[in-house]
């Protein structure tokens, strides 16, 4: 129900109360001009009867002035956030312009109005929002993070509106955009706080007498309950005390109702057989460095008092979540055979627990725009790896909440893989090499196929052999889509290989016998065969399915049936081959410079050799000679199987300064903030070194992904690739 907005003697006080509490909390941090310019924008706006009430009948100015304050206590107080939630609905009505707001609060400010107008535009349409898009379409058009903040904080508050409110429907739309939005997005985030509220007001709101009933059931059990979490806490206390040294606070808490509901349908019993309702939050005041240590202290403490569940151990501090998450998690048997969630972790992991994200930067100290660029960069990267390969709403969820199992190499490294996975998985989430050579592997010591499905904690010690290869039967093995994708791909370049090996054998038969390959006569001879693709034919070639002596008979009988088969010599002056007896190579060595003439040579893209290399030439079908590495994947194999083509070869010993050279390096490692751009500041720091691309795929805790770069040498190469190393954070770096 729009209308003019007039001040009910309520609100009013309201409206007070909260200007009151909310100048108290900047204070220090906005001129008391921005009040005053803030003041008589929205004092014209509603004169001008341009405020109006929103679609549910609330006061808009209540509603913002309440907003601001969950996101100041969220991310901080800052003037330009602060400033921006109360002048939207002067900017919307018209007395307040974004040009003025840029000059008055500076560019951000504006940046977060025009995001917000944005999004207003789109709620003018309706109340809510519930389709699958529009997070995508948030996302899209939103530049400024902050205004993501800031749309959970304005639903939140909506949803706390509506508790007095009598309209059913309402309530019931908001609900249902927040589940299906707004919540989601606050748990990637790990604002579990304001998600907890959320998720209860919700159930509230669409499970009305459920949610009254296990209300009432918790209420009846309040006081047994307080008691029996004072008597597991007290020889907790008592043992602690025991450490002068150690400042700490233990909370118990019962557990939310939407929390206790979800176990309820989970597990499929009563809310009497549901034994783990309150967790004990035991939080110490720790410094930095010794954070693991005492918070692993504190559990062996709990683990020597009462009887841990190893099936309930969560470790969150070897391994933090992806939205910064910490603790320590274990479930103890107390008193009265009951289980007891306990929850330990430090002043500051607390805060990240409690406010996600942003606290973690809050609690560093964002002292400078540059601290708060950071947190805002993280955000947006926390929230686009949500969307980008999720096809409906249903799979946003399930990504969101998927179930995960973290797995150990042999040095202690630790993955994260999706429940179900096999070796296969897992030997490809290390890299695609590994995958495709991969038999097998140890498994806490025992040897497993590769078909073994893995279980959390696992150590795994990968199997592999040079003679392996990926089989179209490992499709159905993989569980995960990166194994698959990277397993079909395999199988497509090895199709492509055996093709390219066949080709290359009937096109060297046919020169040998000084007939010229012409591609209309062989597409005419494979069809007489039964075969619809080249390809095909020519990897049924390469494995031996057909005869090549066959072929030439076949292919000389359709271009010249009276010609006559024979040998012919090699011609003077020119790279032709008879077979693999003849001609084993002189001692004669090509010798590599850039100034080269008279002989047709390239490098190879398998290996991209650079200057000081150690390498060999590869006479190629077409005459040219292909330069490679010695230790190039593809070297073994030409040399066993063509080595009547291979030829000595050695740079010249001319330096090879102005000349560069194209390199990939392959890296992996901790997905840090900042990392990606702590590497780059490493190579743009050296000289005659210059960076052509940069691909970067993230993979929970760990990234991995490709540079390509032109350099002068092998020595600057190894120079820069040692010091790459050494940025904290890099695991491996490997030349590709």
């Amino acid at each position: 129900m729009q209308g003019v907005l007039e001040f009910t003697a309520k609100e009013k006080r309201e409206i007070k109360e909260l200007t009151v509490l909310l100048r108290k909390s900047i204070e220090g941090r906005v001129p008391a001009g921005d009040f005053r310019f803030l003041k008589k924008r929205i004092s014209d706006a509603a004169s001008q009867g341009s405020i109006t009430r929103d679609a549910f009948g609330f006061n808009p100015i209540i509603i913002d002035l309440q907003t601001a304050f969950i996101v100041g206590q969220e991310i901080g107080f800052q003037r330009e956030i602060i400033m921006s939630i109360l002048l939207n609905r002067a900017v919307q009505a018209g007395t307040a312009n974004i040009d003025e707001i840029k000059d008055t609060l500076g560019g951000n400010a504006a940046n977060i109005l025009e995001n917000l107008a944005q999004i207003n535009a789109l709620y003018a349409k309706s109340p809510t929002i519930e389709t699958e898009n529009f997070r995508n379409l948030l996302l899209s058009f939103t530049n400024d993070m902050r205004v993501i903040l800031i749309m959970i904080a304005s639903r939140l508050v909506m949803l706390r509106r509506l508790f007095d409110s009598t309209d059913d429907a309402a309530r019931r739309l908001v609900a249902n955009e927040a589940s299906k939005l707004y919540i989601p997005l606050a748990h990637k985030l790990g604002f579990y706080k304001l998600k907890s509220e959320m998720e209860d007001l919700a159930l509230r709101y669409t499970e009305t007498e459920i949610y009254a009933e296990l209300s009432r059931k918790l209420e009846e059990t309040a006081a047994s309950r307080e008691d029996y979490i004072a008597s597991f806490i007290k020889p907790i206390e008592k043992q602690l005390k025991t450490l002068p040294h150690l400042k700490y606070r233990i909370k118990g808490r019962t557990k939310s109702i939407n929390s206790i509901w979800q176990k309820m349908k989970k597990q499929q019993r009563p809310f009497e057989q549901i034994y783990d309702l309150f967790a004990i939050r035991i939080i110490i005041d720790s410094e930095p460095q010794n954070e693991k240590s005492e918070c692993w202290h504190v559990y062996s403490m709990i683990a020597d008092m009462y009887t841990p569940n190893p099936h309930r151990l969560r470790d969150w501090l070897s391994v933090p979540k992806s939205n910064g998450y910490e603790s320590l998690h274990t479930t103890v048997m107390g008193p009265e055979g009951r289980w007891v969630e306990v929850q330990i972790r430090t002043e500051r992991m607390d805060a990240v627990a409690e406010h996600g994200l942003a606290a973690h930067w809050r609690y560093k100290g964002i002292k400078s725009e540059k601290g708060l660029d950071n947190l805002l960069a993280s955000i947006r990267d926390t929230l686009q790896n949500l969307s980008e390969e999720e096809a409906s709403e249903n799979k946003f969820k399930m990504e969101l909440y998927k179930d995960e199992i973290f797995i150990f190499t042999p040095k202690g490294d630790l993955f994260r893989l999706s429940k179900g996975a096999t070796i296969l998985d897992f030997a490809f989430s290390i890299h695609t090499g590994l995958g495709c050579k991969c038999t097998g592997a140890l498994v806490n010591g025992r040897n497993v196929p590769i078909r073994h499905v893995l279980n959390n904690g696992d150590q795994v010690e990968i199997i592999t052999s040079n003679s392996q290869s990926p089989k179209q039967a490992w499709l159905s093995i993989a569980k995960t889509g990166r194994a698959r994708s990277k397993i079909r791909q395999a199988l497509k370049e090895i199709s492509a290989k055996q093709a390219d090996m066949g080709r290359e054998a009937v096109i060297r038969k046919l020169k040998n016998h000084k007939i010229e390959f012409e591609e209309a006569v062989m597409d005419h001879l494979i069809r007489k065969m039964g075969f619809k693709r080249l390809s095909d034919f020519f990897q049924n070639v390469a494995e031996g399915n057909i005869d090549i002596a066959d072929i030439l008979k076949r292919y000389q009988a359709l271009v010249n049936p009276e010609s006559e088969q024979g040998e012919h010599s090699r011609s003077a002056g020119e790279f032709t081959y008879i077979n693999d007896k003849e001609a084993k190579g002189s001692n004669d060595v090509l010798v590599i410079e850039r100034n080269l003439k008279g002989v047709d040579y390239k490098l190879a893209k398998c290996c991209a050799p650079i200057f000081g290399d150690e390498i060999f030439g590869f006479v190629t079908i077409n005459g040219g000679i292909s330069i490679h590495r010695k230790d190039c994947t593809n070297a073994r194999q030409l040399q066993e199987r063509y080595p009547y083509r291979v030829i000595e070869a050695r740079w010249s010993d001319v330096d090879s300064h102005g000349a560069q050279f194209p390199v990939t390096l392959r890296i992996v490692g901790h997905d840090d903030i900042g990392i990606v751009n702590n590497i780059t500041s490493v190579i743009s720091q050296e000289k005659d070194v210059m960076m052509r691309g940069i691909n970067i795929e993230s993979h929970d805790t760990l990234f991995s992904g490709t540079l390509s770069l032109m350099i002068n040498d092998k020595l600057k190469l190894n120079k820069l690739i040692a010091k790459i190393e050494n940025i904290k954070g890099v695991k491996q770096v490997k030349r590709g």
